[in-house]
């Protein structure tokens, strides 16, 4: 997949990585399969798992830093290859032109349902690699709307979603959150327009376990690690609220 070798030392002192595969979900026919994902982990037993769900861009080296991260505070992170709908390893840059296309049309294939199974399938995963521990979830931007799925169709524990495409189409779903939401609202977002943040606010303000956070002038990819979207100040503001979320949820 996205490195050659099985396990890569990161650092003496903070985590480990490596390239694993994780049983889909059988399915009503009895299929079965495997996919990828990248794992990083803490030295020490981890205090609790995320699954990091992708961008359009699939599992590309800023959510691969978003593990690291993860892992360097103390969790076991586990991001899956969800674009293998489509073949395994897909990673792309969103500051090129040609690969942000690609991630467009990419994204208009993807199966939402099926990514759902297969963000399941890594909760199950870490959940048992922890011995049984908490499992949260955070996405971005098509990984935000699915991070929203995430917290009405499985167990996830606590789920963030950054940036999140499309929630007004499944304000429907809210009753069956039940375990805590936050969500990041980019309030200049290119894909999210106003009246969307309007319906996710009217549909959401009110549920018990959900928060919203708005950022006044930014735009869609904010927090991501590297690249051109990034905004620093609003990054590490979203970035440690989210960080006290998992503190205070997962622990």
């Amino acid at each position: 997949m996205w490195e050659d070798s099985d396990s890569i030392p990161r650092s003496e002192d903070t985590h480990m990585s490596e390239n694993i595969r994780i049983s889909t979900l059988e399915t009503t026919d009895g299929a079965s399969g495997s996919f990828g994902a990248y794992l990083a982990k803490p030295q020490e037993t981890p205090k609790a798992a995320i699954v990091v769900i992708q961008e359009i861009f699939g599992v590309n080296a800023g959510i691969r830093r978003k593990c690291d991260k993860l892992a360097e505070a103390g969790y076991l992170a586990i991001a899956p290859d969800l674009f293998h709908q489509f073949e395994d390893g897909i990673e792309l840059d969103p500051d090129i032109p040609d690969e942000m296309d690609k991630a467009m049309g990419l994204f208009g294939k993807f199966d939402q349902d099926q990514g759902v199974r297969d963000i399941a399938a890594t909760i199950a995963h870490a959940r048992k690699a922890t011995g049984g521990g908490k499992v949260g979830a955070v996405g971005y931007c098509l990984g935000g709307r699915l991070a929203y799925m995430t917290a009405a169709r499985t167990d996830s524990d606590a789920s963030v979603g950054y940036y999140a495409v499309g929630v007004d189409n499944l304000l429907r779903e809210k009753d069956a959150i039940a375990n805590p939401l936050m969500l990041h609202i980019a309030e200049e977002d290119g894909f999210v327009d106003k009246e969307t943040q309007a319906a996710m606010h009217e549909g959401l303000d009110g549920h018990p376990k959900v928060t919203l956070h708005d950022y006044e002038g930014m735009d869609h990819g904010f927090a991501t690690e590297f690249g051109d979207r990034r905004s620093e100040e609003a990054a590490q503001i979203a970035d440690e609220r989210t960080a006290q979320f998992f503190a205070r949820h997962l622990a």
